[in-house]
C-alpha cells in the first residue's frame, strides 16, 4: 500500500523530523564571554520548557516547540559541560591564538578585523569567528606582518596580519 493512503498522527511525523544538534567532535574552546552566553542560553531554554510544558497537552503547536525547546537544551547542556574557558588575556600577545582580535589586509588592500572564538559564540556579522573555520585555522599561530594562506571556497587568497590583540579577561 502506499505511505499517502496511511494515516500518521500530525505528532508522530512531527517528531520523527527533528533531527539532533550535532555536538562538535572538536574541543569546545570558549571565551569568559561566550561561558556566560552558554549559561544565560541553558537558563533561557528551562525557563522556556517549564512554560511550554504547561500548555503542550492541549497545543500542538507547543508539542513541537516544547520539542525543539528540548532538543537545544540537549545540545546547549553537552556543550557547557564540554565547555574549556580560555582566558584571552592568558594567550601569548605576539601571536594569533584562541580569543585573539586580528587585523588582516587582503591582496586588494581592504582592511578587517576578526575575533576568534568558540563556535557558539560565532557571528560572522559581527566579526566573530569560530577558531575552526578556514579562516581562524589559517590565522592560528601567525604573527604580526605574516602572510597567511587562506583557502576559502571561492578559492584560495593571502591576507597579511596587520595587529593582533586581546580584550582583558
Amino acid at each position: 500500500m502506499s505511505r499517502a493512503f496511511v494515516k500518521e498522527s500530525d505528532d508522530d511525523f512531527s517528531a520523527g523530523e527533528l533531527p539532533e544538534r550535532p555536538v562538535p567532535a572538536h574541543a569546545n574552546y570558549v571565551t569568559p564571554q561566550g561561558l556566560e552566553q552558554l549559561r544565560t542560553r541553558v537558563r533561557e531554554l528551562a525557563d522556556q520548557h517549564e512554560q511550554l510544558k504547561m500548555i503542550s497537552a492541549d497545543d500542538s503547536e507547543a508539542k513541537r516547540k516544547l520539542r525543539e525547546v528540548e532538543r537545544d537544551q540537549r545540545y546547549f547542556i553537552a556543550q557547557l559541560e564540554r565547555a574549556e574557558l580560555v582566558d584571552p588575556a592568558e594567550q601569548p600577545h605576539g601571536e594569533v591564538r584562541f580569543g585573539a582580535i586580528v587585523q588582516v589586509e587582503d591582496a586588494d588592500g581592504a582592511v578587517q578585523e576578526f575575533s576568534i572564538v568558540g563556535d557558539d559564540e560565532a557571528d560572522v556579522a559581527a566579526g566573530k569567528i569560530s577558531w575552526g573555520s578556514p579562516l581562524a585555522r589559517s590565522l592560528l599561530g601567525a604573527r604580526s606582518n605574516d602572510v597567511v594562506k587562506w583557502q576559502r571556497p571561492a578559492g584560495a587568497t593571502e591576507v597579511e596580519i596587520i595587529a593582533i590583540r586581546y580584550r582583558a579577561g
